[in-house]
This record gives C-alpha cells, sequence and structure tokens, in this order.
C-alpha cells in the first residue's frame, strides 16, 4: 500500500534514502562527537551530575544530516526551503547556547522562537489556498489568514520548549518524538495525505541513528540544539497536515511533561500563582525522585504512553 503515499517509481529513492541517512548519520556522530562542547551538568536536574563532560549539541549534526538527505532526496519548493531554513536557525539557536559558557537568558531565546515561527506561519499562509481551515476529527473551521498566522506562532513555540523541556533523560525526547512523527506518517498513510510523508521517513531515520548513542546510559546528547529542531518539525508536520489539533494527541506526553513545568513557572513567575507545589517538574523529574522509577522505565513507559495515546486518535 506504500504507493498510496509514494509513486511506484520513488519507492526504490526512498529506501535508498532513509537507509544512507541511518548510516551517513551515526558515522558522521562518530567521527564528530569529539568537536561538540561539553555539558556541565545540571544543578537542580535527577541524576543531572552523570551528564557532566558528555558530548552536547549532537542536534547540530542529525539536523544538517537530514536536510543535506531532504535536499539530495526530496522535491524542491519555495516553501519547503524556507522551512528548512528555519529547522537550520532553530538549531543553530540551540546549538550557540549549547555552546556558550553562560546559558542565553529566557528572554533571548523567545524573542528567537517568535521570529522562528512568525516566518513559518506566514510562509504557511502564503503558499496554502484559501480559506484556511482547522480541522477537528471530521469537522473543519475556516479561519482567516491573520489568525492562522497567530496560532501557528504559539503552536510552534510551544512544540520548541515543550520538547526542550523533556530533553533530560537519556533517550526520552529522541524516543517520544520518534513515536509523535510516526503518528503523523501513519496519520497521512490512512487518509492518503502526500504532504510531509517523505521527509517524516527520513528525520525519523536520522533520529534513530542518534538514538544509537544516546540510549541509557549515553554516550552523547542533543542538546538545545537538536530538541529545538524537533519541536519545530513537529509543529510544521501538524501544520501540513491540514489538522493542527493532532498535535494536541500525538504530542501529549511532551505537553504533559515539559509543558507543565512551563505553566508553573511562568504562574509562579508572572502572577504569583504557585501549583503543583508538591510535583517536580519536569514530570520525568517527578517520576525519578520522588516515585523511584530507572531512566529506562520513565522512557519506557512514557513511549507507550504516547503510542497508546496515539492509537487511539489514528483511526479517525
Amino acid at each position: 500500500m506504500l504507493h498510496l503515499i509514494f509513486p511506484e517509481s520513488a519507492q526504490i529513492i526512498l529506501f535508498a534514502g532513509i537507509l544512507l541517512g541511518f548510516i551517513l548519520t551515526l558515522l558522521f556522530l562518530i567521527v564528530f562527537q569529539n568537536k561538540l562542547p561539553r555539558d556541565a551538568g545540571r544543578a537542580f536536574a535527577v541524576n543531572g551530575a552523570l551528564s557532566a563532560g558528555k558530548p552536547r549539541g549532537a542536534g547540530i549534526i542529525f539536523i544538517l544530516s537530514f536536510v543535506l538527505l531532504a535536499l539530495l532526496f526530496l522535491p524542491l519548493s519555495i516553501e519547503s526551503s524556507i522551512y528548512y531554513g528555519m529547522l537550520v536557525l532553530a538549531m543553530l539557536t540551540g546549538y550557540f547556547d549549547d555552546k556558550a559558557e553562560k546559558p542565553w537568558s529566557e528572554y533571548k531565546k523567545a524573542i528567537l522562537d517568535f521570529l522562528i515561527a512568525l516566518v513559518c506561519g506566514i510562509t504557511y499562509v502564503s503558499f496554502h489556498s484559501s480559506p484556511l481551515t482547522i480541522g477537528f476529527f471530521h469537522s473543519s473551521f475556516e479561519i482567516p489568514a491573520v489568525l492562522y498566522v497567530i496560532l501557528a506562532i504559539i503552536l510552534i513555540w510551544v512544540s520548541i520548549n515543550v520538547t526542550n523541556c523533556t530533553d533530560g533523560v537519556d533517550g526520552l525526547s529522541g524516543s517520544i518524538a520518534v513515536v509523535t512523527m510516526g503518528s503523523f506518517f501513519l496519520y497521512s498513510f490512512i487518509h492518503g495525505i502526500a504532504n510531509s510523508s517523505y521527509s517524516i521517513l527520513l528525520f525519523i531515520t536520522c533520529l534513530l541513528a542518534y538514538l544509537m548513542l544516546n540510549a541509557s546510559p549515553s554516550k552523547l546528547l542533543m542538546g538545545d540544539a537538536g530538541s529545538r529542531a524537533i519541536g519545530l518539525f513537529i509543529a510544521l508536520l501538524a501544520m501540513q497536515s491540514g489538522h493542527p489539533l493532532l498535535f494536541l494527541a500525538f504530542s501529549l506526553v511532551f505537553l504533559i511533561d515539559g509543558g507543565l513545568g512551563l505553566i508553573k513557572v511562568s504562574l509562579l513567575r508572572f502572577l504569583k500563582i504557585s501549583i503543583l507545589k508538591n510535583t517536580r517538574t519536569p514530570i520525568h523529574d517527578h517520576v525519578r525522585k520522588n516515585k523511584g522509577w530507572s531512566d529506562t522505565q520513565t522512557v519506557f513507559c512514557f513511549v507507550i504512553l504516547q503510542i497508546i495515546l496515539s492509537a487511539c486518535i489514528l483511526p479517525w
């Protein structure tokens, strides 16, 4: 049934791209890992000291590998070129933060996230016919272009930041991302949507190569360079699917794990409202510190939960 999404003439190229992508990404990660900045450990994270000295910022390698493969194997358009550029920019903002001796301020990163999201939102509106719609199960709602751009900015900002916050356990963020991207691919497969399907498989391939070296105990870390770009890519998948609200289901574990911490900190900082006083955030720190879960148990349980959640939505 692969021909429902990919023409038969493209299937050989697809398989070649997947195989080459995995081999090249894994090779690049092994060869260039010693060129990456080193993690200093995280004082307030559970087992944060165990990360000290490991290569950090591996996202620069697997994101550039994905973009290179996409340029070689995927049809190129002005729209996709802009998205690739924003993906690289999101990766670079994370990489330079990973590399900096003093971490960038949250406000600096928030402004950069806003600009990236704004460009992506305007790009989508510019290349997709009016009226713009947001699908919800079997219904759809028409919305003005300006409102779509505003909602796209919110979606992208949230996706970048919850993915970033979830990156705190070996293999966790990358594994959940594989499930989320795979869910969007299966949704495209089931509903015959060709947009982004090939790029999803290529991205998953590069991410799996990284996970070979990031499984607990990890040899290297993706850093903000990886998590921020992954968050942007997932948001773009939600937009390209024509059903952006699928993000709520296919990324629900990201939203719970990383999102609750963002809400907790924001309410306390800006409104002086304290919530979840007895709950550590991100939630992956809570289950490890307060519940005694191992890193492996945390990754497996979170990934299984996301698989179940996605499976409930895919048939609709």
